[in-house]
């Protein structure tokens, strides 16, 4: 099955997008940080999203885009199956960071390598910048943490603290792009 990859406008990204898109994720462990050390937690939840989480997603989206920042999608025979989302604000002591702000596969799509093409456009792009590294606010499941550290993420040498205030659970990553 062909999977076409796009740069999505601002006309684009609107609730009917994500009508066929599944965010279901049955978490059963998550990293935690206790005492300077990373521990598998044995956390157990199910996260399913709902027209309400949609609809911020659209709106959020959107604003990647009004603000210079880049959203990429994955279809499928026309059905978005993966996007990405780059903001367009250099951050940290050297200005050298950009925000992967969202990575999400389908849940029947996952395990294809569509993440792992997502997650390449976005460094092509985020080079293009200007950044020299990515920065990641991750979910910290089990799962999610394994695919960011085969691509080669590592824990961010300098937090955002801001967004480690919207989500303190997440994990803090990197991805150098030199």
């Amino acid at each position: 099955m062909t999977i076409k990859y796009k740069k999505l406008t601002k006309d684009e990204v609107r609730l009917s997008l994500f009508s066929n898109f599944n965010r279901y994720q049955e978490v059963k462990k998550c990293w935690r940080k206790d005492n300077g050390e990373w521990i598998l937690k044995e956390i157990c939840f199910t996260e399913q999203w709902g027209p309400d989480e949609y609809k911020y997603l659209v709106k959020c989206l959107k604003n990647t885009i009004e603000t210079g920042g880049t959203v990429f999608g994955a279809f499928k025979k026309n059905v978005l199956v993966g996007f990405a989302s780059l903001e367009n604000h250099l951050f940290g002591t050297k200005n050298e960071y950009l925000q992967l702000s969202n990575i999400h596969i389908s849940y029947e799509n996952r395990g294809m390598r569509i993440g792992k093409r997502l997650f390449y456009l976005v460094c092509e792009r985020a080079i293009e910048m200007g950044a020299k590294k990515l920065y990641i606010s991750a979910h910290s499941a089990e799962e999610t943490q394994a695919f960011y550290k085969a691509l080669g993420c590592i824990e961010a040498k300098e937090y955002n603290e801001a967004l480690v205030s919207q989500e303190p659970c997440d994990c803090q990553l990197e991805y150098s792009l030199l």
